[in-house]
């Protein structure tokens, strides 16, 4: 076979893999980066800005939940403290004292992005959250997110808290490896109950994520917010053998409605 059949062979493959994705169309969106990968492939069908600095939100949980599970930790039983509680905007509410499974923990962060649960994880797993942090930037380091560094568990601005839409890319991959991680990430709800001795102290964690409820093919990941970071979103949907994921980053459009276009192309393409 001669070199040029091989390149005309290689083009019309090139072609089928990507003719789906409306490049011009997510051109124009108006967002800060995107990137779509189809995970069967490994193709990425479309990138803007995906080295790009961006403040990463409570999209940060991500590592937070995937370093709890694999801890060894999911079953046990932590005691909140003072600390885990000095949290905000978005919380389960606990009081000190409270005693909440660890994996109760985990779907709270994820499905609702309390930071509370996020904190309660960092100080339980990491003996404090500074060393917590520190096992992070490991983690991260490992999977070659090198254009990241994390300082809080929950995804709060801050000038040494950052990454990119790639390196977000490398996490969520690596993370949705973890078949009790897929299964805590396309929960759209989740009850459970403080542990403590005496009064029943309930809780129930709504997710954020609305293509969970509106989209058949979703099946997580993450979503978030802050003002500098704007709506961000890793979302993940398959469909008939496909796989794909989406990072949107400082999204000023629909999230919801622009994922699921994304997805219908690839998905259907």
């Amino acid at each position: 076979m001669n070199l040029l059949k091989i390149i005309g062979i290689c083009l019309a493959l090139s072609l089928t893999a990507y003719g789906s994705i409306d490049k011009r169309e997510l051109d124009e969106l108006k967002m800060g980066a995107l990137v779509v990968k189809d995970l069967k492939s490994k193709h990425v069908l479309y990138a803007k800005d995906a080295e790009k600095r961006v403040s990463p939100a409570s999209l940060t949980k991500v590592m937070t939940a995937i370093l709890a599970i694999q801890s060894g930790k999911m079953g046990q039983a932590v005691t909140i403290t003072r600390e885990m509680t000095q949290v905000k905007p978005t919380i389960a509410g606990y009081k000190r004292g409270d005693v909440v499974l660890m994996s109760d923990l985990v779907k709270a962060a994820m499905i609702k992005s309390d930071n509370d649960a996020a904190k309660a994880i960092a100080i339980f797993i990491g003996g404090d959250e500074e060393h917590f942090v520190v096992l992070m930037n490991i983690r991260a380091k490992q999977l070659g997110m090198s254009h990241t560094h994390f300082s809080n568990p929950c995804g709060y601005d801050a000038k040494d808290h950052y990454s990119s839409p790639n390196d977000l890319l490398k996490m969520t991959e690596y993370a949705i490896s973890s078949p009790t991680f897929n299964a805590i990430s396309k929960l759209n709800s989740h009850t459970y109950y403080a542990l403590n001795k005496g009064k029943i102290r309930q809780f129930t964690a709504y997710t954020h994520n609305r293509l969970l409820n509106r989209y058949a093919y979703a099946v997580g990941v993450k979503t978030g917010f802050t003002n500098k970071a704007g709506a961000c979103l890793i979302a993940r949907a398959k469909k008939d053998g496909k796989d794909c994921l989406i990072v949107m980053m400082n999204c000023k459009v629909d999230r919801w409605k622009t994922a699921k276009v994304i997805f219908e192309q690839v998905l259907n393409g």
